[in-house]
């Protein structure tokens, strides 16, 4: 079997689904004036895919099981393709959500997929350099995305951004359909239809409060009904899980402990790296005036680095393991988080962009390799499983993290703003006082959001010296069989 053909299907499917998630984020003030819409509502274009996403991913395991990875992909491809060319000719926000909706649901399949296939047709000790190639893709579309965006946004219509993702999403379908090949097992799993249901209420009610939080406040009532709805489903979603022969999200992953602490790791470093992918933008556009162009060549430097180093750091991982790696990544993580919370009115662009680089360069070598050095150590029968909740627990972080940080910036400038005009310096008249003051406190609650980033950072450097390589997968499909035995007892 080839395998160059499969790998590059799926890094371009890979590409533009991820592409398709970042490019609107720039695009969004533009939308809201085009479709007549408020900011609370254009938010669900973010929300809904990231919503999708987390409902669909659980479900992925069982999709993998039943049915063939070339069934899959074609399907996958297929979904996403439609909902771009929705996109493209909506000129209403509910055809436009529609649209995006049905891209998440291909999306959902998609990346679970990848991520099985590479740790079925690459052998463990080429799984670095692997895996290092699927970061490529999952970092090269976010470098692009707010770049491309704010400069058609500047000089085209914003649906111009779809008609650039269609052909290449054509592509990947029809070189798809020519090149993919059934590398999975399939069988017939029973469907667990009441976890389907929990999961759905469990993940989708927390992504959903969490994302809202960051516009409404936590104290809003659909707020917390939302976290309170997400949280007793999960709750009955785990215990369902734990119970039911065929689970659609085994948790019994958690029993490998090297893949329950990288797990942990990658959480935190993903609620840590949206906080400059969300708060610089909020900064460079909103305090300083630069362009939605300028905010996104900002970006792009660092995550051209991170596609660079991608494939680098996946052969160093397969030669010398995770562990240095991440703590090498981590402590440059660290410092250049901490050197974000120390913005001022007059902090230089050159100095924005080589932190911001250096900060996506010490993340380069975080993502992939620790995933991998926790997947290396489940069975190969639970690699869709751990897949599975390995994407659906980094969406939740996502979500998460780009709420509580946005949260805290905007609950901290206001008082910081409250403060300064309490305390008489400035009065109500002065116009002028009262911007400087606006963005003294939106400044101050940036660097509060980046502090606590910093922090988030630490305890993931701490835990980062607990990694160490495991025992080669053969070793660990023979110690798990009894394992495997008592689960189906019990």
């Amino acid at each position: 079997m080839r395998r160059g053909p499969i790998v590059a299907s799926l890094l371009i499917g890979a590409f533009v689904a991820i592409l398709a998630q970042t490019l609107l984020n720039v695009a969004m003030p533009k939308m809201m004036d085009d479709l007549g819409i408020s900011a609370n509502t254009i938010q669900w274009l973010s929300t809904g895919y990231l919503l999708v996403n987390g409902v669909l991913i659980p479900v992925s395991a069982y999709l993998i099981d039943r049915f063939t990875t070339r069934q899959l992909f074609i399907t996958a491809i297929s979904l996403f393709t439609a909902g771009t060319i929705l996109c493209m000719f909506a000129q209403s926000f509910e055809v436009v959500l529609t649209g995006r909706l049905i891209q998440a649901a291909g999306a959902g399949i998609l990346m679970p997929l990848m991520s099985v296939i590479f740790l079925t047709i690459f052998p463990i000790q080429e799984r670095g350099k692997a895996m290092g190639m699927m970061g490529l893709a999952m970092i090269f579309a976010p470098a692009v995305g707010p770049t491309l965006s704010g400069w058609v946004v500047e000089h085209y219509d914003w649906r111009v951004l779809f008609y650039i993702i269609l052909p290449i999403s054509l592509f990947a379908l029809i070189f798809g359909i020519i090149s993919m090949r059934n590398v999975t097992k399939t069988s017939l799993p029973k469907l667990d239809t009441l976890g389907i249901i929990f999961s759905t209420l469990g993940f989708g009610g927390l992504l959903y409060g969490f994302s809202d939080a960051g516009n409404d406040g936590w104290s809003s009532p659909r707020v917390v009904t939302s976290l309170i709805v997400g949280a007793i489903s999960l709750i009955l979603f785990f215990i369902r899980e734990w119970t039911v022969e065929k689970p659609i999200l085994e948790f019994r992953v958690f029993k490998y402990n090297m893949y329950s602490l990288t797990t942990v790791i990658n959480m935190i470093i993903t609620m840590s790296m949206y906080s400059g992918m969300i708060l610089l933008p909020i900064y460079l556009q909103k305090i300083r005036g630069f362009s939605p162009l300028d905010a996104g060549l900002l970006l792009l430097p660092g995550a051209i680095l991170m596609g660079i180093m991608s494939p680098i750091t996946g052969i160093i991982f397969d030669k010398i393991g995770a562990r240095w790696l991440s703590v090498t990544g981590l402590i440059i993580t660290v410092i250049t988080t901490y050197e974000f919370s120390k913005l001022t009115i007059d902090t230089t662009y050159t100095h924005m962009i080589l932190m911001y680089t250096l900060r996506m360069f010490g993340m380069s070598m975080l993502m992939m390799p620790i995933q991998t050095a926790g997947m290396n150590q489940l069975p190969q029968r639970l690699n869709a499983h751990g897949s599975a909740m390995s994407q659906t627990l980094r969406n939740v972080a996502g979500a998460l993290g780009t709420a509580f940080l946005v949260t805290i910036m905007s609950t901290t400038a206001a008082s910081r703003i409250k403060d300064l005009l309490i305390s008489g310096k400035i009065a109500e008249t002065d116009k002028a006082g009262i911007l400087n003051a606006t963005q003294e406190g939106t400044i101050y609650g940036i660097n509060h959001a980046f502090v606590i980033a910093t922090w988030m950072t630490v305890a993931a450097l701490v835990l980062a010296f607990f990694i160490r390589k495991v025992k080669t997968h053969a070793e660990t499909i023979a110690s798990a069989q009894p394992e495997k035995k008592t689960a189906t007892n019990g």
